[in-house]
């Protein structure tokens, strides 16, 4: 899947529309703080295409959504925090613009100076956005003269601005964009082995489609996080309070079982924490997997576990990971997730590491080891389809390079 890229094209001088993805997350209020931007590593993901752009005497426009405001103006999702952070971030002036489209936003367009930055408002803000409404698409297109995609993290989605307007204008990917296709697909490939996969997460059902994929492309599948107590229960254990899917149990089997041709050694865990209550400092302590008391919750494999799951992430040539070992966020489920990460971590400059986005790269931000890893998408719902092996509707209307 190899696009065209703004490197591959000449942008110098164009009006750019530039799609990028600032889902930020925010403080709530109301309270000291509130709207106060708590993470601001999706901004600085972009900052390559950004600088690039403005090297090129550009005028970017840049579209992006915040929220779920539902089609309508809501105050805590305007993106005046998000244009200051990257006005601070870039030490430049960022216009912000009242709003995605009609003749004052067309009128501020024109007068920007080459090299310069501007954003418009919450495109949700606009119920066209969501629906993908073609009116909405050929507004924004009559905005500028490119149209550069470095939304990784929306690509998934099929929205007016990150598919619609492609078909109005010049449609190619930002080099955040381009990053995250060219690691992703090598990551894939695996041309170097052992390849190890680790997908934790809260359901079965939420994976399944990647767990099928990595169960015949990688040597060695890991299981951890919530969905671990479905796979437990199909071993024949009994886990306490644990949620379990039922109707996935014969799937588990399977999977473990290992009955498609090439298929993985599945690794689950031997001991695990529980706790008395699904609470931070609830009462816990360390089990076997045939010891869990009645009544109890599994938030967090055990030492043993993790040992073994570093072992084998150590011995490995490519590592992609998706979804925590336990409930990170509290200090007392997070051992789990920490020694994975360091045995990720220890990899550094030895093989190749990718973090895929959402949870797990919060997980390793908070411990800072992010430097330590070869790649930490900017994906959550993007990255597990591209994973899956599904279409992302962002990425398939980009022009693709010869």
């Amino acid at each position: 899947m190899v696009k065209l890229s703004i490197r591959d094209y000449e942008v110098g001088g164009k009006t750019v529309l530039l799609r990028v993805d600032y889902n930020l997350p925010m403080k709530p209020g109301p309270g000291p703080g509130a709207g106060e931007i708590l993470d601001d590593r999706r901004i600085m993901a972009t900052v390559p295409t950004l600088a690039y752009l403005v090297q090129n005497e550009c005028r970017v426009v840049i579209v992006t959504h915040l929220g779920r405001p539902q089609g309508k103006r809501v105050d805590e999702f305007a993106l005046d925090p998000v244009s200051t952070r990257l006005s601070q971030i870039l030490a430049m002036p960022i216009v912000q613009l009242p709003g995605c489209r009609g003749p004052e936003v067309q009128a501020a367009i024109s007068a920007m100076p080459p090299g310069s930055i501007a954003m418009l408002e919450n495109i949700r803000f606009d119920p066209g956005e969501e629906t993908n409404d073609p009116k909405l698409a050929r507004d924004l297109a009559g905005l500028a003269g490119l149209y550069v995609n470095d939304a990784f993290g929306a690509a998934h989605r099929a929205h007016a601005s990150t598919e619609g307007v492609a078909h109005h204008l010049p449609a190619i990917a930002g080099l955040l964009m381009e990053r995250e296709l060219s690691v992703l697909s090598s990551a894939l490939e695996a041309s170097e082995r052992p390849f190890t996969a680790i997908v934790g997460g809260a359901k079965v059902s939420d994976k399944m489609a990647v767990l099928d994929r990595q169960a015949v492309l990688v040597d060695t599948l890991i299981i951890g996080g919530g969905m671990a107590a479905t796979f437990l229960t199909a071993q024949g254990y009994t886990v306490g309070a644990s949620k379990v899917e039922e109707n996935r149990l014969d799937y588990a089997r399977n999977l473990m079982a290992g009955e498609k041709p090439g298929a993985a050694r599945v690794l689950v865990p031997t001991d695990v924490v529980v706790a008395a209550g699904f609470a931070e400092e609830a009462t816990s302590r360390t089990v076997r997997v045939d010891e869990i008391p009645e009544g109890w919750l599994v938030l967090d494999i055990g030492p043993n576990t993790a040992a073994a799951y570093a072992q084998a992430v150590s011995e490995s040539k490519t590592v992609l990971w998706n979804g925590p070992m336990g409930v990170f966020e509290w200090e007392s489920f997070s051992h789990g997730t920490r020694r994975v990460a360091q045995a990720v971590a220890d990899l550094d400059g030895i093989a190749t590491t990718v973090i895929g986005g959402g949870s797990t790269a919060d997980a390793v931000a908070r411990l800072g080891l992010a430097s330590k890893v070869s790649h930490v998408s900017t994906g959550g719902g993007a990255t597990l389809e591209f994973i899956e092996g599904k279409e992302l509707p962002g990425v398939a209307v980009l022009m693709d390079a010869e």
